[in-house]
Formats: structure tokens, C-alpha cells, sequence
């Protein structure tokens, strides 16, 4: 069985891996461990309070994907994980400000990669990707790095779930069904 490890951390931005964790889990039996580094309990942007399955380094052991959810943290105290990612040999994905902890760690300096924009790297030590930056409004694979600005859940989850190996007809139809609003909305324009 497929497993992908979501990491949460205080301030967790509610909407930006609730989807890939419903479609993952509801729709394609993958399971989605919930994790905070510590193990400890975290509350969402939106007050949604969460207690994890267990902590990030309990979760990791046979995992093929690991989610970074983004937050406030990410800028304010973000968690020191270097050493995780960098171990990690599956497929990383993070989302707006968590794309932090791929510059700090250096993953994303030889692969295509987008965010909320090019300043959310501003002021990350060591990071070397800016040639490598698409400033695009949607999700950017890149081998096993997937990277998204905070307003594309949508696509994000599309990438996730084609990195590891469940891009089909029907993560066509999940894409189409859950983007149907900004498509509607981009032909009224």
C-alpha cells in the first residue's frame, strides 16, 4: 500500500492538503499518516485542531511521500527538519511557505520549482534556485519534488498523486471535478 505522510505544523494552512488527503485516502486507498514533528497536537489557520497519528520521524520508516503543508511557521519558527528531507528518499512535496524547507535544505537549487513567488525564498540561507523558478499559478514537478504556490490545492494534489504513480483517467476526471469552479469562473471573465 501506497503511504504519504502529511507534516503539520502550528498555523497549518487548512486548504492547502485537505484535498490531496481526501482524494489520496477516499478516492485511491493510499494511506495518509497526519504528523507533526513532535507528535504534539497543532491548530490550523482556520482553528481546525489536529492530533496526529504520530510524530514525523515515526511516520517516516516506510513512507513514499512526504507533504509539507504550508503555515505561518514556515517564516516565524520554522522546524529544524533538514536533515529529514535531505535523508528522505521518496517524493517531497510542499506547498506556499513550507517551499522553505526544500531552499534551506538545498533540493530545490537543480530542479523547477514555484511558490507563492520568488521572495518567499528571500532570505533563506543557502538558497541557489533562482534560475531554476517558474512563476506560474499552479503546481511544478520536477522528479520527485513538487512544489506549489498556496493557491493551487488543486493541482498540487495532481502532481502529488502522479509523482507517486496514480496519474490516471480518474485523477483526470478528480482534477477537472475539483477545478470546475476556476474554469467556470476564468470563461465568465
Amino acid at each position: 500500500m501506497t503511504k504519504m505522510v502529511i507534516l503539520l505544523t502550528e498555523g497549518f494552512a487548512d486548504w492547502e492538503t485537505g484535498l490531496l488527503a481526501g482524494v489520496a485516502r477516499g478516492f485511491y486507498g493510499v494511506e495518509v499518516v497526519q504528523t507533526t514533528v513532535d507528535g504534539w497536537p497543532v491548530t490550523s489557520a482556520g482553528g481546525l485542531k489536529v492530533m496526529p497519528d504520530v510524530s514525523l520521524a515515526a511516520a517516516l520508516g516506510d513512507a513514499d511521500a512526504l507533504v509539507l503543508c504550508g503555515g505561518t511557521a514556515w517564516r516565524k519558527a520554522p522546524p529544524e527538519i533538514g536533515a529529514v528531507i535531505e535523508g528522505f528518499g521518496g517524493v517531497i512535496a510542499a506547498i506556499c511557505d513550507a517551499t522553505r524547507a526544500l531552499a534551506r535544505a538545498g533540493l530545490l537549487d537543480g530542479v523547477r520549482h514555484t511558490s507563492n513567488n520568488l521572495e518567499t525564498f528571500a532570505g533563506v540561507p543557502g538558497y541557489g534556485g533562482e534560475a531554476r523558478y517558474v512563476d506560474i499559478p499552479s503546481a511544478v514537478r520536477d522528479g520527485r519534488i513538487v512544489t506549489a504556490p498556496g493557491t493551487a490545492p488543486v493541482s498540487f494534489m495532481a502532481e502529488v498523486l502522479g509523482a507517486i504513480g496514480l496519474a490516471d483517467d480518474n485523477l483526470g476526471y478528480y482534477l477537472g471535478m475539483l477545478g470546475a469552479e476556476h474554469q467556470t469562473l476564468a470563461k465568465a471573465a
